[in-house]
């Protein structure tokens, strides 16, 4: 079996808690670069909390591809050309947010330029969000959302007993209308429904004819999962949850240890 393309998660993955890439995962990276193995970073992460990662490693040239909020944009990072976009709507962020206030627990909607939330009680959550991302918080009521506003992902976002109390609750419809996966233990995002990580990385595998069994994808949290099941090779992390160790061929040491570094060498070397 030969790796042809590499997808790497970001958080709790690719850096370490310090959100730093060490350097031997950075070399080995290059290594598989200069072997013509394509890496394409997937991340729950919108896309401006991306693009210091991009310029890091270099994958801005005209072939270079990201994945970003979980699988809903995928984007040419040398040209900016949009490849595949899953969005969703404000009857969708209205209906979100009604689910979540019966349940006392905080949203906020996300484009390509801002955190959009209704609560005016902003959440910590968001805010650290807003941090890491680069990216500015809009507090909008219901009535002042524009009907035509567009998201590329909406999240229930709390601590995580109130996500525990919520997720059991909530109605069979949404599981058939979005997909809905755990991020982290305070993330809980709604996507349209043609969204995800493995849907998002077969589609820019067909694009670029290659198969599913040449993929290697490396993950560490339960919206991992999906790549990782569709991936030729599934890598969890040594710091990932149980639900994607038990699901991936291979368990790799930690974001602490380089385990991307170690992941990649251990199938190029074979």
């Amino acid at each position: 079996m030969s790796i042809k393309l590499i997808a790497i998660d970001i958080d709790g993955t690719l850096v370490d808690k310090e959100f730093k890439i060490t350097p031997e995962v950075k070399a080995a990276i290059t290594e598989a670069r200069e072997q013509g193995v394509k890496i394409v970073l997937c991340t729950g992460r919108p896309l401006p909390g991306v693009k210091r990662y991009i310029k890091e490693l270099e994958l801005d040239q005209d072939e270079d591809y990201v994945i970003t909020y979980n699988g809903s944009l995928v984007l040419s990072t040398g040209t900016n050309e949009v490849l595949v976009s899953h969005t969703l709507d404000y009857n969708d962020f209205v209906r979100i947010n009604e689910l979540a206030d019966k349940f006392n627990v905080h949203t906020h909607g996300i484009d390509s330029e801002a955190i959009y939330t209704a609560n005016k009680d902003i959440s910590i959550f968001t805010t650290r969000e807003s941090f890491i991302t680069t990216m500015p918080i809009r507090y909008r009521s219901l009535a002042e959302l524009p009907e035509d506003k567009l998201f590329t992902k909406i999240m229930f976002i709390d601590h995580p007993e109130l996500l525990d109390i919520l997720i059991p609750a909530i109605p069979a419809q949404f599981h058939e209308d979005y997909v809905i996966v755990r991020s982290e233990p305070h993330f809980l995002e709604v996507l349209n429904k043609d969204a995800g990580k493995a849907s998002a990385l077969a589609e820019l595998a067909a694009l670029l004819n290659i198969e599913a069994e040449n993929i290697m994808a490396i993950g560490d949290n339960e919206n991992d999962l999906s790549m990782i099941e569709y991936a030729g090779v599934g890598v969890a992390m040594g710091n990932a949850v149980d639900k994607v160790k038990e699901a991936a061929d291979f368990i790799t040491t930690s974001n602490a240890e380089s385990g991307v570094a170690h992941a990649i060498r251990t199938y190029l070397n074979k």
